[in-house]
């Protein structure tokens, strides 16, 4: 017979473990965002099923695996087009985004601009300027958007 508590101390075990795993893959999110990530290899890898690590993901970071990483893609890309010379074909390239549209849509929606209009907006005043930071996901799925 088992005591109710060791139900309990076996569910908050487990719950440890899938935050550990969901760091490990926020982590190389963070690490390989360059190169191509899916979640089914993420899950994979962190020995979850896909569905679960992203219902989990979710819950731990308030987005998805998906959005956690074209997030850390768009501020990479920011930072770049502030402070380099390259062009922003160039750009999309080297932060892993292979299509042009994708990249377009999801830099005006997390930054505000698209990608052009931002790097043209910064010459001249990239001192005045601050570079965004993807706070939390809001309700309906976007990024909230603070200045540093």
């Amino acid at each position: 017979m088992c005591l109710p508590a060791w139900g309990r101390a076996r569910m908050a075990a487990q719950r440890l473990s899938d935050l550990a795993r969901l760091r490990r893959v926020r982590d190389r999110i963070d690490r390989e965002y360059t190169q191509p990530l899916n979640v089914e290899a993420l899950a994979r890898d962190a020995d979850m099923p896909a569905g679960h690590l992203s219902r989990q993901f979710g819950l731990a970071y308030g987005k998805s695996p998906y959005a956690y990483l074209m997030a850390r893609r768009i501020e990479r890309a920011a930072a770049l087009l502030l402070h380099g010379d390259l062009g922003v074909a160039d750009i999309r390239r080297m932060v892993g985004c292979s299509s042009p549209g994708v990249f377009r849509t999801h830099f005006t929606e997390l930054v505000g601009l698209p990608p052009h209009a931002y790097r043209l907006r910064a010459v001249g005043t990239v001192a005045d300027m601050t570079p965004w930071v993807p706070e939390q996901a809001t309700k309906t799925g976007g990024l909230a958007i603070t200045r540093a």
